[in-house]
């Protein structure tokens, strides 16, 4: 009976020391920790899924033409292949004055600007030297791409035909547009794909977000005050057109550099121009 008593007594001081309640509420804690933690991590996992999907998703096509997967059309090829070109060209030509390598120019900022109105003379009113500007600009700009447009084409018809396309190419005039708002290059080529069909392109057009049709409304404006007034005040074409900007800067042997830019896009279009120029002694 004694060690039934004392049994008793043992079993009740170690419940006392580890309660069976305790136990079962400590066990079901650390369950539920355990579980929050799956949960947790399930989550974290699926949202590492679908943002691995979704820039998948987002850049499959790139993907898949770097690995040579992708076909391009040739209006997509020779877009991608000539546009940067395309638009390397009229920034240079709209920074020099409407030449890519001006003959007759000022120099500003280390750079040659054309002379769109010129006299050496003092006390004279210049002469306009480019009487036509905005088609000058469309040839200049068609004269250097050319070479860039011909090799786009070959490289084009060197790509179908390793992937066993046969390709008959024409090459034949390119036409730029300086339009409102835009310039496009019409390259009226003509590419003939076969293989298990025939496909024809021709009038491949590259269209470019620019306004430098505007910009050469007020230089062609400011050509022609300079040459009948020797003169030009810029601010009149900033009231009128808030969303441009003109600059008149003077070079220390009278000539003027005119710079026409866009506050939004940047782009620009440059010229200089030298009239009515003060003799040494102050007067004319």
């Amino acid at each position: 009976m004694k060690r039934g008593v004392g049994g008793n007594k043992r079993d009740a001081e170690t419940s006392t020391i580890f309660p069976k309640k305790n136990r079962r509420s400590s066990g079901t804690i650390f369950l539920n920790k355990n579980r929050r933690g799956q949960v947790t991590i399930f989550i974290i996992i699926g949202v590492i899924i679908v943002a691995i999907a979704v820039l998948i998703y987002s850049f499959y096509p790139q993907i898949k033409s770097a690995l040579g997967g992708e076909e391009k059309n040739p209006q997509s090829y020779i877009q991608t292949c000539l546009e940067d070109e395309i638009n390397k060209v009229v920034e240079k030509i709209s920074l020099s004055g409407g030449d890519l390598n001006p003959t007759f120019f000022s120099t500003f900022d280390g750079i040659k600007i054309k002379n769109l109105c010129y006299t050496s003379l003092y006390c004279t009113l210049c002469s306009v030297q480019e009487p036509q500007l905005n088609p000058h600009i469309e040839e200049e700009i068609k004269n250097n791409i050319e070479d860039k447009a011909d090799k786009c084409f070959d490289s084009l018809k060197t790509s179908y035909e390793k992937r066993g396309f046969d390709v008959n190419l024409k090459k034949e005039d390119i036409d730029v547009k300086i339009l409102p708002k835009k310039i496009t290059t019409t390259l009226n080529y003509t590419v003939t794909i076969t293989k298990s069909d025939t496909q024809r392109y021709d009038n491949f057009v590259i269209a470019l977000n620019n306004n430098l049709y505007e910009l050469l409304a007020i230089a062609n404006n400011i050509v022609e005050l300079e040459a009948n007034y020797g003169n030009s005040d810029v601010t009149i074409y900033m009231d009128l057109y808030p969303h441009l900007k003109v600059e008149k800067r003077l070079l220390s042997d009278g000539t003027k550099i005119y710079i026409a830019s866009d506050r939004a896009t940047e782009n620009k279009f440059e010229f200089a121009s030298r009239s009515l120029v003060y003799s040494p002694s102050g007067y004319c």
